[in-house]
């Protein structure tokens, strides 16, 4: 843990301990249940190495914002070294309309501000190839002087986002938002708007939850991004298993 969190960006990728029928459920089919935990096991590596190799260059502190609580020695063993662990399954008390992922999002938040932290960003754990400098620029943004009344937006492609972060836990951005649609960034905008903050966007990305998706990530890790996840790709011949499932 750091020693002075009050100069440090925390930024937790949210993290659900790798389970057969409960891990990535939007790829399957293509993938079997088995096979998308193993894929969800990879990402969570790959995304808190990323997070590390941020760290090593940013007052970055990295978190898994994490459920269900009581896997904790589970989900542990798919982090990178120095990943902080901090609860984010919603259960704590939540103002009215913050609901379904928004209350663990809000959760997370508040959890890494409450450890002291001057910032904190809740990062998608299905952008495993996300380049390092993505969270530089994040930590960066938020932890220059004046950035009290700030915001950061990572967008994806599909209308949702990979990356949010605050320097104040801000209820109204998680508020009666349609979560898992193509309107979650946008309103996400609008919220922001509406509380008076700046907001700085980051260059979209895209997430894997679809066939589509799966294939581009291919392309990525072939190019040698995400080792863990280019790894669990090979184990499981996924390029096959797009072909049948394209047949």
């Amino acid at each position: 843990m750091v020693t002075n969190p009050a100069r440090v960006c925390a930024i937790g990728v949210m993290a659900k301990t790798p389970q057969p029928g409960r891990s990535k459920t939007r790829l399957c089919p293509p993938l079997q249940p088995d096979q998308a935990a193993s894929l969800s096991a990879a990402f969570l590596r790959d995304t808190t190495e990323t997070m590390a190799a941020a760290a090593r260059a940013a007052p970055i502190q990295p978190y898994a914002a994490y459920a269900p609580l009581g896997l904790e020695a589970a989900l542990r063993s798919h982090l990178a070294p120095g990943t902080e662990l901090v609860p984010a399954d919603g259960n704590a008390p939540m103002p009215p309309g913050v609901d379904g992922f928004g209350r663990c999002l809000l959760h997370a938040v508040q959890g890494m501000l409450a450890l002291g932290h001057k910032a904190a960003c809740v990062l998608s754990s299905d952008t495993p190839t996300l380049p390092v400098h993505r969270l530089i620029q994040a930590a960066v943004v938020l932890l220059a002087p004046g950035a009290e009344g700030r915001a950061v937006l990572g967008a994806c492609d599909d209308g949702g986002y990979y990356l949010l972060g605050v320097t104040a836990a801000h209820a109204g951005l998680f508020t009666d938002i349609a979560w898992s649609t193509d309107s979650v960034a946008e309103a996400t905008r609008d919220r922001a708007r509406r509380l008076g903050l700046e907001l700085i966007e980051l260059q979209p990305w895209y997430d894997v939850d679809d066939a589509a998706a799966l294939a581009r990530l291919l392309a990525e890790t072939d190019d040698g991004a995400a080792p863990w996840t280019r790894a669990a790709l090979q184990r499981m011949g996924l390029r096959g298993v797009l072909a049948a499932s394209a047949a």
